[in-house]
């Protein structure tokens, strides 16, 4: 879709950034033009810990406010990759019943921390691999997507790595979430990320850094080279969701902090970084 020469894509946002209070991010996102959450946390509760009555409320107030559900903002491989696999193998269950619940395309993943801060994770590749296969096996014919998402320590946190999950695994159901910011802070310039991971890339998290003291900034203050990547989804036809996970007040690692005013500051960059890639959000 296109707006004039613009080209159209969806605002989502980690809501919980916002608030734990539902209806302060469902506030706070109409207001700003979110379209959707990316599903992680409400009342101080992981998305995979609420019960049936929170999801029910959570579906009726986000239908009730014209907001859908993006993703669901799962920690699923965020646990050391010695850790025994059958109990977050059931987790994992849990956020595919929910992405069916709230009619999420996507479930946000990760790829393990190694065992202990002095192991290398590559040394694991092949059981990183065997946990992903499973789980892509799990999904069978549902309508759902795993989008992975480049994080600090875990195995894929260097484009190298993530390209090598996405070839291969080599499956429709996992594709990649380009975060930008968590590339800088990996040492890494997302401008020349970009080309090898395009090609596996279905979804977009709105955070940036700067490389010199790896502090979260809005959108263009920071070295995530945002505008040109955006620019280059706009031409390649992309015209899926921008998720906000500013993490301007707190970064944290299951979880970020922005606030409200803030995060209409981040939203606010985002969208003048765009209208210069010539993309409306």
């Amino acid at each position: 879709m296109f707006i004039g020469d613009l080209a159209m894509m969806k605002l989502a946002a980690f809501a919980d950034e916002i608030s734990p209070n539902l209806d302060e991010q469902i506030k706070v996102c109409v207001a700003n033009g979110v379209e959707a959450f990316e599903l992680r946390g409400v009342n101080n509760l992981n998305v995979l810990d609420f019960d049936k009555t929170l999801q029910r409320e959570i579906r009726t107030k986000l239908k009730d406010n014209g907001l859908g559900v993006a993703s669901i903002g799962s920690p699923i491989g965020k646990v050391k990759i010695n850790e025994p696999f059958g109990a977050h193998f059931d987790r994992f269950k849990i956020a595919v019943d929910l992405a069916d619940f709230f009619e999420a395309p996507f479930i946000r993943i990760f790829s393990y921390y190694p065992a202990d801060p002095n192991d290398d994770i590559l040394k694991h590749r092949d059981e990183v691999l065997r946990r992903m296969r499973a789980k892509v096996d799990y999904l069978g014919d549902r309508p759902v997507v795993l989008v992975h998402e480049n994080e600090a320590d875990i195995y894929g946190e260097k484009v190298a790595q993530c390209v090598d999950l996405m070839k291969s695994i080599d499956s429709a159901r996992l594709r990649s979430a380009f975060d930008f910011a968590n590339f800088v802070v990996a040492g890494e310039n997302p401008l020349e990320n970009w080309p090898k991971l395009k090609p596996y890339t279905v979804h977009i998290h709105i955070k940036d850094a700067r490389k010199s003291d790896k502090k979260n900034v809005p959108a263009g203050e920071g070295d995530g080279q945002i505008e040109p990547i955006l620019s280059d989804l706009g031409r390649s036809g992309y015209r899926g969701y921008l998720t906000m996970e500013p993490h301007l007040a707190m970064a944290g690692q299951f979880r970020g902090h922005t606030g409200p005013e803030l995060f209409k500051i981040a939203v606010d960059a985002l969208r003048a970084v765009a209208n210069r890639a010539g993309v409306r959000v």
